[in-house]
């Protein structure tokens, strides 16, 4: 059965439908409606999220933005420190919202306006904590009813949510239309799991089993970004995706940019701003994005961020940010492609970088992995390339 969308990717592209390619749909509307990029994302989502769950035996979230992950994480605890940062109630929360606060927090900036997956039942500890968060939709295998009934009163009653038959798995082949012509190709169903991280080629050959959770994590969320990309993540969670970039060093610096800026979140300078009574947690957000970037703002920069807060905000220092992301080095990078210069390797030893894994196959792999010895990193060979356009 088709199921007909509100729009294509911009409202004016008035007409969109999606069908199965044959026999009944897996996917099923309970509430709301969907545009093509809702969709889009959500069949983006569902499969990392799946992958996640497969590859760890925990419960895995993605949030999706843009056709790319967001951020991915597998059901872990969450520490008191990054609670606070995400402004995250201080109750239990199940193993299925584990997941996706996990994944939300790993960049809540680019989270803002998400469609949400989880690999398991949407139950009531994760409804009630997408109900406070600003986004688009969510995609599970199932909910429980009362879980669904306060997701449909999300959004005035708008809220997207899909369910999709967690069984279902999509023809071995798959087609696009690009400018009135069909690209056909095999999908891309090829498994992420240890066996990827035999061919250690630096001198440092150590990979604890947490590194290689936290590995598989970081190139499953890469199969589903749009390429080039590159991720950083930490015990189970991406915190840093630097997706969609024509150069490997770009994806590279934004990645660790955005790691830079998760552990800085977690600073104690951070959680003694005093904000204004009222303020929403997207100004909040907004705020603390500004505060991390301090000196590089402009002089009404900076008073658009004092007008939020009721004291003068005391700017961290270079050394008090180095000496502050210093204290983790428990961090991962994947690339979805060979890394072509130390360039990359660089920029990941100032973020906490441990363990790399790329592809390998550059023509400068030794210079590359000579960087990652300098440094004392696990460099590891995938020889897997995981491109998606």
């Amino acid at each position: 059965m088709d199921i007909r969308l509100r729009y294509g990717c911009n409202p004016h592209q008035a007409f969109a439908r999606l069908m199965p390619e044959s026999g009944a749909s897996p996917l099923t509307v309970l509430n709301g409606g969907a545009s093509a990029i809702n969709i889009l994302d959500a069949l983006g989502a569902w499969p990392l999220a799946r992958e996640l769950a497969q590859a760890t035996g925990l419960p895995g979230a993605a949030s999706f933005k843009h056709v790319s992950p967001a951020g991915a994480a597998v059901a872990k605890p969450i520490t008191d420190a990054f609670r606070a940062s995400q402004w995250i109630p201080d109750e239990e929360l199940s193993p299925v919202a584990l997941a996706y606060a996990r994944a939300r927090g790993g960049d809540r900036m680019a989270s803002f306006g998400d469609v949400a997956a989880v690999s398991e039942t949407v139950d009531v500890s994760l409804a009630k904590l997408l109900r406070r968060e600003v986004s688009d939709g969510i995609i599970a295998p199932g909910y429980e009813p009362e879980a669904l009934e306060l997701l449909k009163a999300k959004k005035k009653g708008n809220y997207l949510v899909l369910q999709i038959n967690p069984n279902y798995d999509p023809p071995e082949m798959e087609r696009r239309d690009v400018f009135g012509l069909t690209l056909e190709q095999t999908r891309n169903a090829a498994t992420i799991g240890p066996s990827l991280l035999t061919n250690v080629v630096s001198a440092k050959n150590d990979l604890p089993s947490d590194a290689v959770q936290t590995l598989m994590v970081a190139t499953i969320a890469l199969k589903y970004a749009q390429s080039n990309s590159v991720a950083l993540a930490y015990d189970g969670q991406v915190i840093g995706m630097g997706a969609g970039q024509q150069s490997r060093v770009h994806c590279t610096r934004l990645a660790c940019d955005k790691a830079d800026k998760w552990f800085l979140q977690q600073h104690p300078r951070v959680g003694d701003l005093k904000f204004k009574d009222g303020l929403g947690r997207p100004e909040k957000t907004n705020a603390i994005d500004q505060f991390l970037l301090w000196d590089q703002l402009s002089h009404a920069e900076r008073q658009g961020v004092a007008d939020w807060l009721t004291e003068e905000p005391k700017p961290l220092t270079a050394n008090e940010r180095a000496d502050w992301i210093g204290r983790f080095d428990d961090v991962v990078l994947s690339s979805d492609a060979f890394i072509p210069f130390r360039d990359s390797i660089d920029r990941a030893s100032r973020s906490g970088v441990q363990w790399i894994l790329q592809a390998g196959g550059s023509m400068r792999d030794n210079e590359v992995t000579a960087a990652a010895d300098q440094y004392g990193m696990v460099m590891i060979h995938s020889g897997m390339r995981w491109f998606t356009h």
